[in-house]
């Protein structure tokens, strides 16, 4: 047996000894896990991940490598990968590259080698914690010292947004969408290409008047990572422009709503991140199985009298899943549609945007009498 040269060592003093692949850089990160069986690039590459080490709870990944068209974002800024077996020799007819190619080439740590189902209950029962991600000779003590001497970062969402806007347009087109990008999937954007929409995303600190200016159809709130609190500029924009045209957002931009009408938001003793949550449609009373990567959910005692209505919610833990306001067309999940978990079970929430932005559009059209 190989000596271990990496290590895991929890803020509370809790070690994993294991094997490292991808980047050999220490990394100082909150520790989650991820129940999905597939979809290790999708993870990697999802912004909404950034400063976390996330364990797979699939016993082996790395399989099927690496697809060039199947990224999230351009850049991945996952804080690092741990996983029970890694796999550096893919079977996979689209792979180019293999997964830890992708990790050294981003400078992004990843860990294999030691026991992941006793490492998630740990994270179940003792909750999200902070770990350092080292070589196998650190001693437990000085991993703990380093842990705390290292500052909480408050700036991924500045971190993972554009610089300035960028375009994703599509043949034939009948709506322009703004989306305000917090940390964008870019599987969000394609299903918006894919119903006829041309994309403008722009920085998650445009202003309201920019956005207005550039005559949307529709404004699009996209996920990403840390507390959704941070995000003052976001919901500053959503309170300004509420009941100007329809609103959709997901993930972070569904706490964003909440935030906006005076809704509250608190973080989750462990979060939902994987592609098996049940969550109940209130006003269907259908169940979906939805794709989900959260830290942070919304208080549904904080909702009454801001205006927004419960639409969704998780069958596992009763958490608030949707919200909607009919009066100012905006509505949100905190699952990601995009992801298609079930596989199509909540392809209907873009069709929903799409419907508001139509009737929106018809709206503007009708002459003065026919409006009254």
């Amino acid at each position: 047996m190989r000596p271990y040269d990496r290590k895991l060592i929890l803020e509370d003093g809790e070690e994993y000894l294991g094997y490292g692949f991808g980047a050999r850089e220490n990394a100082v990160c909150e520790i989650v896990f991820n129940t999905s069986m597939v979809g290790y690039q999708e993870i990697v590459s999802d912004p909404s991940y950034t400063d976390q080490a996330v364990v797979m709870t699939y016993p082996l990944i790395g399989n099927y490598g690496i697809t060039d068209e199947d990224f999230e974002t351009r850049v991945p800024t996952i804080g690092a990968l741990v996983v029970g077996e890694y796999n550096d020799l893919p079977s996979n007819f689209r792979c180019t590259k293999t997964l830890s190619e992708i990790l050294e080439e981003y400078g992004i740590p990843g860990i294999e080698g030691m026991d992941t189902r006793k490492l998630t209950r740990s994270i179940r029962d003792l909750g999200s914690r902070r770990v350092l991600l080292t070589g196998a000779d650190t001693p437990a003590e000085e991993g703990v010292r380093i842990i705390k001497e290292t500052p909480v970062p408050r700036d991924a969402i500045s971190r993972v947004s554009c610089r300035k806007r960028w375009f994703a347009r599509t043949p034939d087109h009948l709506y322009n969408v703004v989306a305000v990008d917090c940390g964008i999937k870019l599987n969000i954007v394609r299903s918006l290409n894919a119903r006829g929409c041309n994309v403008t995303v722009v920085p998650w600190n445009t202003d309201a008047r920019t956005v207005l200016e550039m005559k949307p159809d529709g404004l699009f709130l996209s996920n990403g990572p840390g507390d959704p609190e941070d995000a003052l500029p976001v919901i500053d924009l959503l309170r300004e422009v509420r009941g100007k045209l329809p609103v959709f957002g997901i993930c972070l931009g569904h706490q964003i709503i909440s935030l906006a009408y005076g809704g509250r938001t608190y973080k989750l003793k462990f979060g939902h991140r994987g592609g098996n949550h049940p969550v109940k449609n209130l006003l269907t009373g259908k169940v979906e199985i939805t794709s989900q990567n959260h830290s942070y959910a919304v208080d549904a005692r904080s909702l009454r009298g801001t205006g927004l209505e419960l639409t969704h919610q998780n069958l596992l833990d009763g958490t608030v899943e949707g919200v909607c306001c009919t009066r100012d067309k905006v509505f949100s999940v905190q699952y990601h549609p995009e992801s298609a978990p079930g596989p199509q079970d909540s392809g209907y929430l873009f069709d929903q945007f799409i419907a508001l932005m139509a009737a929106e559009k018809k709206e503007r059209r009708l002459p003065y009498a026919q409006k009254n």
